[in-house]
């Protein structure tokens, strides 16, 4: 993983002793970087951008803003405003197409609450649209990727699958339903981790985007020096995904992150491919993952219902090392 290579570079801890208002930096793969502005205020700010995964214009500009803005809501803040990062083939796509795409990303962001207040654009051979997000929590709220606790609970906040969906797509038999549902969870905000920020029972929290659920529950569990634990028969799937995951369909990526990051987990013996596939499935804007009490997850599963996020469950657990299980694992069951 490249955000492990920059983590595990010298210059991060120089930075760190260089720059004391950095709050997040480089070191624990996290979803953004934060930096204290003054004791009750600090500022989120983060950057995603991609290709195209839907043909439709509009679509793209939505699901890549929704995408960007997620790493705000993964930090436990609330979004203030976006840039537009634009990279256009305009002979070749033309105007109209462009603007759609901006029209999307405007609509994320009214839906968010923030504008879109500048950016960049430049032209390119292949389209490109995402988001510079930028937005503010307070410095004892931040929720990082790496504070998770010793028997905490993991939930998953949307179904896995939308790689699938969108190899389905790219191979022409992905039908009006399961092009829906794709819309639907992509563009859906994890706007909930606003919310969490200020709940002293959540400890840690990332959202599952292009490691999948394994190499996000895995950076959870190295930077906690914990064993994430999943329970795979828990493990919430989108119900159109699941035929094309059982017919062998799968992105390239899927493939790249068990060879990435394989060794240190552990899989039941004779679990099918197709299964693992789901759980190294890349997700674009997916769901947020959360370690919390024990105590207080299934309450959390049923809030996290009543906001729409339907698919929300526990699906495993973070645990001390034991013997067979070292630090920084992951173990599915």
């Amino acid at each position: 993983m490249l955000s492990e290579i920059l983590a595990a570079s010298p210059a991060t801890a120089a930075i760190a002793r260089a720059f004391p208002n950095l709050m997040v930096g480089r070191e624990s793969s996290d979803d953004a970087a934060v930096y204290r502005l003054n004791d009750s205020q600090a500022l989120i700010a983060t950057t995603d951008f991609f290709m195209p995964i839907v043909d439709d214009p509009f679509d793209f500009g939505r699901i890549a803003a929704a995408n960007a803005i997620s790493d705000v809501y993964a930090m436990g803040g609330t979004p203030i405003m976006a840039l537009a990062l634009v990279a256009m083939p305009v002979a070749k796509i033309g105007a109209t197409a462009v603007q759609r795409i901006l029209a999307g990303g405007e609509a994320v962001c009214a839906a968010a609450g923030i504008p879109i207040a500048g950016g960049h654009s430049i032209d390119s051979v292949e389209p490109i649209y995402g988001l510079v997000a930028l937005g503010l929590v307070h410095p004892s709220r931040i929720k990082r990727n790496d504070r998770a606790h010793a028997g905490d609970a993991l939930i998953l906040g949307k179904g896995l699958g939308v790689g699938i969906l969108s190899a389905a797509l790219k191979k022409q038999v992905l039908d009006d339903a399961g092009y829906a549902r794709m819309i639907a969870s992509t563009t859906q905000l994890n706007a909930i981790g606003a919310d969490l920020c200020a709940r002293d029972d959540v400890h840690a929290l990332t959202d599952v985007t292009g490691f999948g659920l394994l190499g996000h529950a895995l950076e959870m569990a190295r930077g906690s020096s914990l064993v994430a634990c999943i329970e795979w028969p828990r493990v919430p799937l989108l119900p159109e995904a699941l035929p094309f995951a059982q017919q062998g369909i799968a992105t390239g990526a899927s493939g790249r992150n068990w060879q990435s990051y394989g060794t240190a987990v552990t899989l039941p013996a004779g679990m099918p491919e197709w299964q693992r596939n789901l759980l190294t499935d890349p997700q674009t804007s997916g769901g947020l993952l959360i370690a919390c009490d024990a105590a207080v997850a299934d309450a959390l599963v049923a809030d996290m219902h009543a906001a729409g996020f339907e698919f929300a469950a526990r699906v495993g657990s973070l645990e001390a090392p034991s013997a067979g299980r070292a630090p920084g694992t992951t173990v599915v069951s």
